[in-house]
């Protein structure tokens, strides 16, 4: 069997502000040459780097929690870098964990955190983002479903999770009560697309349950519409 490919850092900032309607959310479109979700919107964020463990090298183990820190100063410093905002790291509000499922090409153990959009205008850098929208959690995920925007699922499982809340309040409040909610997804290919089964579902370590009535935590990927389910 062959091996996981190996894992890097990375940090990704969900900045939220209250608009007219209500909340929105800041994506940024990655340009289409980018290997890693190329064209895709995402959150801004990347990989975490030996400096902002202030090291010359990086750590061996990527996945303990010891790397939070670091990942605060890289969340701050891509979100500069991609959009021209300036956070704190303190303000910053752990919100998930995503590991890159086994086998693919490019694996990372990305720290999500949510924060409140500061004073300033989004300035994309033109290269590796090439635009930005602030947009409300449910009309993300509409757009996505009717083939305007593309999403990767660990956006689009972060935007259902925000569409719960309707101000930057609540958002930041539901981040700092709920648990440090952890991703490693298991893939099972179906027809037109695939299932993101995540644990704490029936069929995470056994496929073969994945039509059981048992509990589940999944993202079903498939073509026009996409479904998360949590019970």
């Amino acid at each position: 069997m062959r091996e996981p490919n190996p894992i890097r850092s990375a940090a990704t900032v969900i900045v939220v502000r209250d608009g007219a309607a209500g909340l929105e959310t800041l994506l940024l479109r990655r340009h289409s040459d980018i290997a890693f979700h190329g064209g895709s919107w995402v959150f801004p964020g990347g990989r975490i780097d030996a400096a902002d463990y202030g090291s010359t090298e990086l750590p061996s183990d990527p996945m303990s929690d010891g790397h939070e820190p670091a990942a605060r100063v890289a969340g701050v410093r891509e979100a500069n870098e991609e959009a021209g905002l300036v956070l704190d790291p303190g303000e910053l509000v752990p919100f998930s964990h995503w590991t890159t499922p086994a086998l693919r090409v490019k694996r990372y153990a990305t720290w999500f955190f949510v924060v409140a959009a500061p004073v300033g205008e989004v300035t994309v850098d033109g290269s590796e983002i090439t635009d930005h929208r602030w947009m409300s959690p449910l009309a993300a995920l509409d757009a996505r479903d009717s083939g305007e925007i593309e999403l990767p699922p660990p956006t689009y499982v972060t935007l259902r999770r925000l569409a719960s809340s309707s101000t930057v309040a609540e958002v930041l409040k539901e981040a700092a009560d709920a648990p440090y909610l952890r991703f490693e997804p298991h893939i099972h290919l179906v027809e037109g697309g695939f299932v993101s089964i995540y644990e704490g579902d029936a069929a995470y370590e056994d496929d073969s349950r994945l039509d059981a009535e048992a509990p589940r935590h999944r993202l079903y990927a498939v073509n026009p519409i996409w479904r998360y389910e949590r019970t």
